[in-house]
């Protein structure tokens, strides 16, 4: 299943894209696509249902963040072995770990702007992974049955607040709009290896990442037994999972970063589409 929220940002309602491509309403079933409703029953509930008896959407309205209401925002750095070696880092022994504030979450085609005195802001295209039931002490044997679904996700990060300002990565991983979600939570029964999947990512048509999955340091299964040794991890919290190479502040010798007016798109194997615009904080 393809489960998605739609509407004004604040507003959004629950939907899911059926087989066509069409979006129907899941109002009536659900209120809201959020950890409270995605265990195993509730999405068997869902995929039983017939869509061709769900309401159709009308328009193209926007698509929000894929999860509301979301818990734990998890990132893991320098998790592929290509971009760690394009960045010079060292191939770190444990998931780096930093969090990303949940102001930053946003639709996978809403803007992203930059903040006041933002010259160094980056792209990376991310495999998002949303818990589906409580995960604590998990072995990588059994992690994957914690996990409701997958998503894409653009970890975006402004490096000179992440690496000079003092402090953690965190302040260059927080700005707002620094990390659109979806557009769709694509449950994990349609994702069978999520070591295999490709990915991609675009800057004004020009293609900047390529990778796969299959070139993560530490395995989904690997950041979930690690993730819970340290914490219980519950429904409706998001790990992002590191990213290929290809990030501008990888190219050599001169980095490239956003400006206004630029657009990125990204894409991962099943997943789905994103697409943002960059502008300036007014």
């Amino acid at each position: 299943m393809k489960l998605v929220r739609y509407g004004e940002a604040g507003q959004e309602k629950p939907g899911l894209m059926d087989a066509d491509g069409t979006l129907r309403d899941l109002s009536a079933h659900v209120t809201d696509i959020t950890g409270m409703m995605l265990d195993d029953a509730n999405l068997d509930r869902i995929r039983a249902m017939d869509p061709a008896n769900l309401p159709a959407v009308d328009g193209n309205p926007r698509l929000g963040a894929c999860v509301g209401n979301i818990g734990k925002f998890l990132c893991i750095g320098l998790n592929y072995s290509d971009h760690a070696a394009e960045t010079g880092a060292e191939i770190p022994k444990h998931p780096i770990l930093f969090f990303k504030a949940n102001s930053a979450i946003v639709g996978a085609y809403d803007d992203v702007i930059m903040p006041r005195g933002s010259a160094h802001t980056d792209w990376e295209v991310e495999l998002g992974v949303v818990i589906g039931t409580p995960a604590k002490y998990v072995s990588k044997e059994d992690a994957l049955n914690h996990v409701a679904g997958y998503c894409v996700v653009n970890d975006v990060s402004e490096r000179h607040f992440q690496t000079q300002l003092t402090g953690q990565w965190t302040k260059g991983k927080s700005c707002d709009t620094f990390g659109p979600t979806g557009p769709y939570l694509v449950t994990r029964d349609e994702v069978p290896d999520p070591q295999n999947l490709a990915m991609s990512l675009d800057v004004n048509g020009k293609r900047m990442q390529t990778g796969n999955t299959s070139t993560m340091i530490f395995t989904v299964a690997e950041i979930i037994e690690h993730l819970s040794s340290l914490m219980t991890l519950h429904p409706g919290d998001v790990i992002t999972t590191g990213t290929p190479p290809g990030v501008g502040m990888g190219i050599k010798p001169d980095p490239v970063y956003l400006k206004s007016g630029d657009v990125m798109e990204l894409t991962i194997e099943g997943l789905g589409q994103q697409r943002q615009e960059v502008r300036d904080d007014a």
